[in-house]
């Protein structure tokens, strides 16, 4: 084979040419392809290196006030580049054998490469692709790997292992000198223990596995409905899921018996959030007549490779068989994960992902044996006193001059001293830890606390960082709606009876002038009023602020079925009772809930909604009704929500929006109050959202979004709309950019931007978050003992911006850092710049910006983040949040905590130190997870400062006992040894020693035998038998002489000076 020519290889790697020359070309061609490789990458991200080399730096405008910024952070990672011969020796042999160990382990393994599928409607046999099964597993044994495994846990630390060893030394005859159940008693007694709690805690993982695999579920075939198990569920199946059912697989929402097409899922187990979240069915699949049609058209669905991501889903819906053929784009909100609830109505969907490939499994981790540190301070203390055992053997040899057989005399001394590391340590420390658990369970003032892992209980007293879910653990998820505010005047909780009467008396008011002005049945279009605009009055300001608040939302009211009531049919709607007592709310943001429920009480009702309409009902009870045009949902990059409605009654066109007052503040008209107002909500821990409008013309909207007229009415329930909106143009501008798959968020905030211009402000509301009770003097207690909290939450920057104030998580005294949204590394470069400059402020930071700065800068994040008294991380995923937990773990060595309430901070529990888990709203499967399980948050102050502290002490002060017992038990052997060895000769007479294997007259036998060349037979027998219980020692030893050869040999007691 020729040899590459000198351009295509790498300068500084020719010398392994001639080296390799005189083996053979074909030998070493793969090695060396691998090694030219590399080293060429490294030349080649030459430029990359450097910026990784280059510390931090300020934007030219920085460099220009401050030119010592330049040297800012330290850099963990410069490495420096070795050349040639330099570089194999230092770095390449470690590459080459790190890549064939990873080579073989892949082989090994097998490990599947994760692709995007084609998943045909109810043709599981289609898949080209071998899936995995759907069943869940969280047991970390089985039945082979149970006795194993243990014992490896067990022994993988000194400490057991030297108690083995020496227990395994006393089956040696000429190293005996103690009785066997002294030694393997205490390991064995150690050993059952910790058997039989893992076996228990395995076999209740296996029953809750068993369980939820068992599961029946109706799948939908051709000869119709059929039960199956979730472990036995495919790709392809179609599954009918009941109301408050578990989702057993990922699947696409296919249909619904809601006439909407609608239903709603219930996540808390998947992200923590206790809102209910509003799923649509795919529109091809939701309009066939009956359920049976399915099987009767060809279609898949094209989804995107398994991934974490829980918010985002791309693919798309094909039919084939109609012509044109269908084509439809997929989202989240077309998607039902695993381990999410059916909390309305009954749902059809294709499975795509199944078993570890679904969102739930991805974003959980594995459990591990978490081990005290106050255990691997022993285990290293134990350690140290092995080198000193070791050493004080030898010297006890050196003094006998190597007489004889030394080594073997040498192994005795190290079992005669090896009561310096006694072996009743792990016992005592085992039962003192369940002593301490016991103690936290029965704690009056803290009931209901559970102590699942005994073996950490001094690991609270020993915490520096605490991570702290937000919902449903710092809060209540309740919202209270606190302040309306609209420029000129403000109401709070005690004028909202104002409010209500200035609304019932607008609508009073509007409903004389209609019934004066009504001329006919059909509404007339109201004439666009040319007349200059007038200061409007308090009432009617009151009258608007609260109608934009009423339709600006994405709420749904729930009405819970008659009992007895039964569908006959697939979409027959079960009778209601539509009474206010029986009415809920639904909406993914329990804001938008508060903000519908305080417009109730004032007097205008929401009643009914679906996809196109909305029904609202006034003081007086009319009726009004709403056509939904367009509806621009919620996203962390816009931080703003709007809807597009026409009243039926006017036919007027109107467009509402609310969001966040940083991106309000540009839409709105020019006002001096907004920037003033928020600062002072958000100091008193509220929730601020902007309200505004903007009145539409037909032309307006139709320049937006072409739409055709009809006069085909469209019931639903009770009410009627008369102008229901038909399918989109597929010319316009907007339904373009949604069907792109491509940068769609930013084509369609591009659109829906020339809407967004000079729109009429029209009030500022204020909505609190109750917190738990006694947070805010839980957390400055935490704070004060030197604890370093951080909240990691999934939820909204805004919303956790907002507690972390209002629970004192941040004091007022504080500045707090909103560290923007970064997307490369260039702008997280910036970013990081812009925050070192900052100075005991706390840090606010986005998953996705995280993520950006941990992929380029994570030592620099940690290092900086570390220093902030708080840092709030939102938007994260449950598997974010673990390894912000072993980040911290890994760069300060520091003990964490994580404590949290519901099924996505589970990863978080397993991966700190120590788990805390707090039975609330959402379950017990964070509970179950935990090591520690409380009932309210306040209870981690107790848990913490009183439990965790005295745990400590005492397991300190008992291991300092305990060792201190056996340093003082050998070094009263080590004395004795030595006043004894010039006048305990072991000799038979003149001429003759003590032959191997004689037996001492009125001594113990067996490990007392005098052996040829041994040690100072006296010394054997004062040896003390320390057993599980406590000392002993061999009393007939001790007092009776000992005669050998004719030559009296006193005992220890006789030899002993007066007192």
């Amino acid at each position: 084979m020729d040899v590459p020519t000198p351009d295509l290889v790498c300068p500084d790697t020719t010398w392994a040419m001639g080296r390799v020359s005189s083996y053979g070309w074909g030998v070493w061609e793969s090695r060396l392809h691998a090694l030219f490789a590399v080293q060429c990458r490294y030349q080649l991200e030459d430029e990359s290196a450097h910026l990784d080399e280059m510390p931090l730096m300020m934007s030219e405008e920085g460099f220009e006030n401050e030119e010592s910024d330049y040297h800012t952070l330290p850099r963990a990672r410069i490495m420096q580049r070795k050349r040639g011969l330099e570089w194999f020796v230092c770095d390449g042999w470690k590459f080459l054998c790190t890549s064939c160990c990873g080579w073989l382990i892949n082989i090994c393994r097998r490990k599947k490469e994760l692709k995007a599928r084609t998943v045909w409607l109810g043709c599981p046999e289609k898949c080209e692709e071998k899936h995995p099964r759907n069943s869940i597993k969280n047991q970390k044994y089985n039945v082979f790997t149970f006795i194993p495994g243990v014992l490896y846990e067990q022994f993988k630390f000194f400490l057991n292992l030297y108690f083995l060893v020496i227990s395994c030394s006393q089956f040696v005859p000429a190293l005996k000198i103690g009785y066997l159940y002294t030694y393997w008693a205490p390991l064995g007694f150690v050993l059952a223990v910790t058997m039989t709690r893992e076996a228990i805690d395995e076999f209740r993982r296996f029953q809750r596995d068993k369980e939820v695999n068992s599961q029946l579920y109706s799948k939908l075939t051709v000869r119709g409905k059929v039960q199956v198990k979730s472990s036995d569920i495919q790709v392809g199946d179609l599954i009918i899921v009941e109301k408050n059912q578990r989702i057993p697989s990922d699947m696409v929402f296919l249909r619904t018996s809601e006439k909407a097409g609608s239903c709603f899922i219930r996540t808390d187990q998947l992200d923590g959030e206790t809102d209910w979240k509003l799923k649509v069915a795919v529109s091809c699949t939701q309009r066939l007549p009956a359920l049976g049609d399915l099987f009767s058209i060809s279609a898949y669905v094209y989804a995107q490779k398994p991934q974490m991501d829980i918010h985002s889903f791309e693919g798309t819906f094909t039919r084939e068989d109609s012509d044109p053929p269908i084509h439809e784009s997929l989202s989240i909100e077309n998607t039902l994960w695993a381990s999410t609830i059916v909390a309305s109505g009954t749902v059809i969907g294709v499975v795509i992902y199944t078993g570890k490939e679904t969102r739930s499994v991805m974003n959980t981790s594995n459990p591990k044996n978490k081990v005290g540190l106050l255990d691997l301070e022993l285990n290293r203390l134990t350690k140290a006193l092995f080198l000193a055992l070791v050493a004080l053997s030898i010297v006890m040899v050196t003094l006998q001059g190597f007489v004889g057989p030394w080594y073997r005399n040498l192994f005795r001394f190290l079992l005669l001293f090896s009561y310096i590391i006694p072996i009743s340590l792990r016992v005592n420390l085992d039962m003192g830890k369940a002593v301490y658990g016991w103690m936290m369970m029965k704690d009056e003032n803290i009931p209901g606390t559970v102590v699942r892992t005994s073996t950490i209980p001094e690991e609270l007293g020993r915490l520096v960082y605490l991570l702290t879910d937000k919902t449903g653990t710092l809060t209540q998820n309740e919202m209270i709606f606190k302040r309306l505010h609209l420029g000129t005047v403000s109401y709070g909780a005690d004028t909202m009876d104002e409010i209500q009467s200035h609304v019932r008396d607008s609508y009073s008011q509007m409903q004389s002038q209609a019934g004066g002005n009504n001329t006919g049945s059909t509404p007339l279009r109201k004439a666009q009023s040319s007349a200059p605009k007038v200061r409007k009055s308090v009432s009617s300001r009151i009258h608007e602020a609260v109608k934009a608040i009423v339709l600006c939302h994405n709420v749904t009211p729930v009405y819970e079925s008659r009992a007895g009531v039964t569908e006959e049919t697939e979409f027959a709607e079960a009778d209601q009772d539509f009474s206010d007592e029986n009415r809920t709310y639904q909406a993914s943001s329990p804001d938008e809930v508060a903000l519908v429920q305080w417009t109730e009480s004032v007097g205008l009702t929401l009643v009914s909604r679906d996809l196109t309409s909305m029904q609202l009902k006034t003081p007086s009870g009319q009726v009004l009704s709403f056509c939904i045009l367009q509806l621009f949902p919620f996203t962390s990059e816009s931080k703003r929500m709007g809807v597009i409605v026409r009243d039926e009654s006017t036919a007027e066109i109107t467009f509402y929006m609310k969001g966040a007052d940083v991106a309000m503040s540009p839409i709105v008209q020019y006002n001096d109050w907004l920037e003033e107002e928020c600062g002072n909500m958000a100091r008193e821990g509220l929730r601020t959202l902007v309200v505004a409008k903007k009145a539409l013309t037909e032309e307006q909207y139709q320049d937006f979004e072409p739409m055709q007229s009809s006069s085909v009415e469209y019931t639903h329930s009770t009410y009627t709309c008369a102008h229901r909106r038909l399918p989109l143009c597929p010319q316009s501008r907007y339904t373009q950019a949604k069907l792109s798959m491509h940068d769609r968020s930013l084509k369609v905030a591009a659109v829906v931007e020339s809407l967004e211009r000079e729109m009429e402000l029209l009030c500022l509301t204020g909505v609190e978050d109750q917190l738990q009770a006694d947070v805010r003097p839980t957390l400055e207690m935490l704070r004060n003992a030197g604890i370093k909290i951080w909240m990691l939450t999934g939820d909204k920057l805004e919303t956790a911006t907002c507690i972390a104030k209002s629970s004192h998580l941040v004091s007022r005294t504080q500045d707090i850092h909103i560290f923007r949204q970064v997307t490369s590394r260039g702008e997280a470069h910036l970013e990081l710049n812009a925050f070192r400059r900052k100075h005991d402020c706390a840090l606010v930071i986005s998953g996705d910006s995280l993520e950006v700065c941990l992929k380029y800068y994570e030592h620099e994040f940690v290092e900086l983040a570390c220093q902030c008294p708080a840092v709030v991380c939102c938007r994260c995923s449950p598997t974010q949040k673990a390894r912000i937990v072993t980040l911290l773990q890994q760069h300060t060595g520091r003990r964490t905590c994580a404590i949290g309430d519901g099924g996505n901070d589970v990863s978080m529990i397993q991966a700190a130190d120590c788990g805390i888990g707090i039975e609330g709203k959402e379950g017990k499967q964070a509970s179950l997870a935990a090591d520690f399980s409380i009932t309210q948050f306040r209870h981690i102050g107790r848990l913490l400062m009183v439990h965790g502290r005295n745990s400590y002490k005492r397991s300190a002060a008992l291991g300092q006992f305990v060792m201190h017992r056996g340093l003082i038990i050998s070094t009263m052997q080590v004395c004795h040894h030595i006043h004894h060895v010039p006048s305990v000769l072991l000799s038979a007479g003149p001429g003759r020693e003590a032959r191997d294997g004689d037996a001492l007259p009125g001594a113990v036998q067996g490990p007392h035998q005098v052996r040829q060349g041994s040690a100072d037979c006296s010394t054997l027998r004062c040896c003390l038998m320390i057993g599980a219980a406590g000392d002993w020692m061999c009393q007939r030893s001790l007092s009776t002489p000992v005669s050998v050869s004719g030559h009296q040999v006193p005992s220890p007691s006789a030899q002993a000076p007066a007192m």
